[in-house]
């Protein structure tokens, strides 16, 4: 009998973006709960595809055009989550790029709004 692994449960394009962040040595976890208030004030419970472990980064590996990731995305910010947006259905050539720039950009923010604290306290 064959064992059950974690890519069993992946589509296509979340095996691809698990594959690069392996090859790369990012440790990740897959589909980590984060508790969220939708847009009503109800509590809600998503599971973005990937959470980056070295960075407190979550990544969503956007699969179709159908799907509403604008309504996601406001959702995440409002409640204060990093969250990637990666459209490998429409950006097969630039989406790693496109993860390597935000995961600078947040990394930077981090880091100016610490650098900014610290500041502060001297």
């Amino acid at each position: 009998m064959k064992q059950s692994s974690i890519y069993d449960k992946m589509t296509r394009s979340e095996k691809e973006v698990a594959e690069l962040l392996k090859d790369i040595g990012i440790r990740w976890s897959y589909e980590h709960p984060v508790f969220v208030w939708d847009e009503n004030k109800r509590p809600r419970v998503w599971t973005p595809d990937f959470y980056l472990v070295p960075f407190g980064i979550y990544v969503e590996v956007c699969g179709s055009k159908d799907f509403d990731y604008e309504y996601r995305r406001k959702i995440f910010d409002k409640n204060g989550y990093k969250v990637i947006f990666l459209h490998l259905y429409k950006e097969s050539y630039k989406w790693t790029y496109h993860l390597f720039r935000y995961l600078q950009l947040f990394t930077n923010s981090r880091y100016h709004k610490l650098s900014e604290i610290l500041r502060k306290e001297n």
